[in-house]
């Protein structure tokens, strides 16, 4: 024990960063526990459709959006979301509701905000588009 005080002392930078980031890392997981908000696989995201009927939101720009999305998704931007222009969703409430964007952090942002509007089943793409297209997954198009 009088060596890991000694290494302290010598090295108090270190020791705080890592310090720091055990405690982001425990705060983490202690959020990703209690979310209401559940991560989700390509493979999940398809048995939701299929089973439950759940509706994909593409959370990216239009213009991404258009370059390839998920079939059947529609296109509200995070921005959209904050500003509560909802009308596409709003039958949707007790549907699921899938959360897209390009990695999953902005989609997870989305997510958030639905809960706190009420929306009851809300989950989120993990890896987002990226993963979904390393799963050879179908990719629609937009012409408009």
């Amino acid at each position: 024990m009088q060596e890991y005080i000694e290494f302290f002392k010598a090295h108090a930078m270190l020791s705080l960063a890592w310090v720091g980031l055990f405690v982001v890392l425990l705060v983490s997981l202690i959020k990703s526990g209690t979310s209401k908000v559940k991560n989700i696989n390509p493979q999940e995201l398809t048995l939701l459709i299929n089973r439950q009927e759940a509706k994909v939101v593409d959370v990216r720009t239009k213009d991404e959006f258009r370059k390839g999305h998920i079939v059947d998704a529609i296109n509200l931007t995070l921005a959209e979301i904050k500003n509560n222009q909802l009308a596409s969703l709003e039958k949707h409430k007790t549907s699921p509701i899938i959360l897209v964007c390009n990695t999953g952090i902005t989609s997870s942002q989305a997510a958030q905000l639905l809960i706190k509007q009420g929306f009851e089943q809300v989950f989120n793409l993990k890896g987002g588009m990226g993963d979904w297209q390393a799963a050879n997954m179908p990719v629609a198009k937009s012409k408009r």
